[in-house]
């Protein structure tokens, strides 16, 4: 019987925890590390399987990067963010992702929905030039999935509403150059760098439109809800990585402190902080996977009720990651000066958890969001959708 992925992802365990010390000084992935990961499709969970993907629904590749992240936050950000882009391979052709990450493909990706530059039209494709920042996994990248502003001979392309149209192109990242800039207080193995590219020629079947079907016949790639089961495999990270504090406070509350001999865990306070930390974790647990069940049966039946049930998955997702600072927040405070150590892992989640939570999927605009929709009033928070 194959290794699930599930499985994978339990082996490559203490692999990441040998090299925990590696990944945080060296702010990457090591490449022994990278490469055990890539073999073991961890960095593609929704690539099809025509491609040699394991084509992962999301209820089912969310626990993969929960398993990852409670050991490390990096490597389980490597996990999410490179299924969302690797799964940019489902709006190509297969001779068209052949052409790019070879035969058999070796499907490795990194990207940015910003626009950093331009995608200019010319006979047969485009020529892409410009600067794309916070490029997870760039490390180990072998293309780049990078959105751009469309350009004609005219200048900039806009839609009939006045609005900068774009495009995406999907690079080999040796065709640019890559900026070492990434130095942060958390989740340093991202390896999040920039990367430039000046008029490099790129053919039309390598871009797509992001609001046009792709080439397969699967839920999985349905245009409207692609980000939001991006960002689901966002809310398994910071989950992951709040139960990786918790399994690090529980190694701290068994021993004294530097204020008193009684152990953190015998202080009724704690006890009452932590069990509402588990209580939290669950809750958040249960809400995402819910809500975005019930997107995924709406998805799957093509019923006409799928971008309503979105907007209970964005502010799950929200809720998830918000709740998750709070809890690692609450168990680091609990902690007292033990947490301050690089010799316990709750600093660890701490500062990687703090980084996380910076992202577009975990801020309070997705509540205002969800709450204008269910409100009935105009939406005018950013969507990105």
């Amino acid at each position: 019987m194959s290794e699930t992925t599930l499985e994978a992802a339990k082996s490559i365990v203490p692999m990441i925890r040998a090299n925990l010390h590696k990944i945080d000084s060296e702010c990457r992935l090591p490449v022994g590390l990278a490469n055990n990961m890539a073999a073991k499709g961890l960095f593609g969970l929704y690539v099809p399987k025509v491609l040699g993907g394991p084509e992962l629904d999301p209820i089912t590749a969310f626990p993969v990067v929960e398993t990852i992240s409670q050991v490390d936050g990096s490597a389980g950000w490597c996990c999410f963010n490179g299924t969302a882009l690797t799964s940019a391979v489902s709006r190509i052709s297969i001779t068209a992702a052949k052409e790019l990450f070879g035969d058999p493909p070796d499907i490795r990706a990194s990207g940015s929905a910003r626009s950093g530059g331009t995608a200019t039209m010319t006979e047969g494709g485009f020529m892409v030039s410009g600067r794309w920042n916070y490029l997870s996994g760039l490390d180990h990248a072998k293309c780049l999935v990078l959105n751009c502003d469309l350009m004609d001979d005219n200048g900039p392309v806009l839609d009939e509403n006045g609005s900068q149209v774009s495009t995406v192109a999907i690079v080999p990242l040796e065709a640019g150059t890559v900026h070492m800039v990434w130095g942060t207080m958390g989740m340093r193995g991202t390896a999040s760098n920039d990367a430039s590219f000046s008029d490099v020629f790129v053919p039309t079947s390598h871009t797509y439109n992001r609001t046009e079907s792709g080439f397969y016949d699967n839920p999985l790639y349905n245009p409207q809800t692609a980000l939001l089961l991006s960002w689901t495999l966002g809310a398994a990270n910071a989950l992951g990585i709040a139960r990786g504090a918790m399994n690090s406070f529980m190694e701290l509350a068994g021993a004294g402190t530097t204020q008193s001999p009684k152990s953190l865990r015998d202080r009724p306070e704690v006890q009452t902080t932590f069990g509402e930390c588990e209580a939290i974790i669950g809750a958040s647990r249960s809400y995402v996977l819910s809500t975005v069940g019930s997107m995924w049966e709406s998805q799957v039946a093509k019923n006409p009720d799928l971008m309503d049930k979105a907007v209970y998955v964005r502010l799950a997702i929200a809720h998830a990651i918000r709740r998750s600072v709070d809890v690692v927040d609450k168990l680091f405070y609990m902690a007292g000066t033990g947490a301050i150590h690089e010799s316990n892992g709750l600093e660890r989640f701490f500062r990687d958890m703090h980084v996380s939570g910076q992202h577009i999927s975990g801020l309070h605009s997705n509540y205002q969001l969800a709450g204008q929709a269910l409100l009935g009033v105009t939406t005018d928070a950013p969507t990105l959708l």
